[in-house]
């Protein structure tokens, strides 16, 4: 199969010579490609996320000043009238940070544990449950290490609409939002919403790095298909979907939790746990509030699943590293 064979016949052996920081690099630098084609899509999807959110209402938060959002279309149109089409990119950078963490991070373990740790079959093929676990750990690993960036996106992604609610900034950019959370809660204040994050990336992982992993291989045993960019995009395009249907619940938790205020020693004061949150968006929304912002999420998930994979193989095979 392509990704066990280099140029030069010796795989194994290009690998072992090629550094995990290098590989660290590598994927970072096409996750950064992929999240800024994408991001403004994940902005929309957090607004929708939060939008109707009962828990707030009843602790006195108010549904904003101007025309509800309605739709993920809608969505977008407003931040673009209401904020300008720039703060359809507001939270970038720290999303930046988070996957030169999470992508780097998630991309590395999952090779490890392939190569290493679970190991191959006989065959040389990967069973899909070694495919599960490896996946589920390296997104859950990659994550935690990440949840501190991707908490500052989630307050950053939402200063537009506190402003258009009359509200005072509560950040003023990466690094203050960085030195308030530390100032605020602590540092293990910066692991705020963990849980629910590290649960989502799980399953998200589950979805993506196990489906494309699985998927591409399947291809290349059973159908004429070569390790090139048809076979990649056809694997990523399975991974964004199922990406989107097994991440959006835990998404939904985790970004509420990240966005909910806080006393003084950091607790939240809307949920106790993502159990908690789930329970309420359930009785108070339907289950259907699990699935809020689900069609961008996948509208997201498929471009950036697709920017990703065909740009991590590409830069993998210009610098002479055999396919993942």
């Amino acid at each position: 199969m392509g990704q066990e064979q280099g140029e030069d016949g010796s795989g194994v052996q290009r690998l072992s010579r090629w550094p995990r920081l290098s590989k660290f690099g590598l994927s970072a630098c096409a996750a950064a490609v992929a999240e800024m084609v994408t991001f403004p899509l994940d902005l929309t999807k957090t607004r929708l996320q939060i939008q109707g959110e009962t828990a707030l209402l009843r602790h006195g938060g108010s549904p904003g000043t101007g025309p509800p959002y309605r739709g993920m279309l809608w969505t977008a149109v407003g931040i673009i009238k209401e904020e300008g089409p720039l703060k359809l990119w507001q939270g970038v950078t720290p999303a930046i940070y988070r996957h030169i963490v999470y992508s780097g991070g998630r991309m590395v373990v999952y090779e490890h544990l392939r190569e290493s740790v679970l190991g191959r079959s006989d065959d040389n093929s990967f069973p899909l449950w070694k495919a599960v676990i490896g996946g589920m750990l390296a997104g859950a690993l990659g994550q935690f290490l990440a949840s501190p960036t991707d908490l500052v996106k989630v307050q950053m992604q939402m200063e537009g609409k506190r402003r258009l609610e009359g509200k005072p900034p509560r950040v003023h950019g990466v690094y203050h939002a960085f030195i308030k959370i530390v100032s605020e809660a602590g540092v293990r204040g910066l692991w705020a919403g963990w849980v629910p994050n590290v649960q989502r990336a799980a399953l998200v992982n589950l979805g993506d790095l196990t489906t494309y992993d699985t998927v591409k291989h399947f291809l290349l045993r059973n159908t004429s298909l070569e390790d090139n960019s048809i076979c990649h995009a056809l694997a990523s395009t399975c991974s964004g979907l199922v990406a989107a249907t097994m991440g959006t619940p835990a998404d939904v938790v985790k970004t509420r939790i990240m966005n909910q205020p806080r006393d003084k020693s950091g607790r939240g004061l809307l949920y106790k746990s993502s159990i908690d949150c789930l329970v309420q968006s359930v009785r108070g929304e339907g289950f259907s509030s699990l699935y809020k912002g689900f069609l961008p999420t996948w509208m997201r998930m498929a471009p950036w699943s697709m920017t990703f994979w065909l740009t991590f193989e590409q830069i993998r095979k210009a610098v002479g590293i055999n396919s993942f």
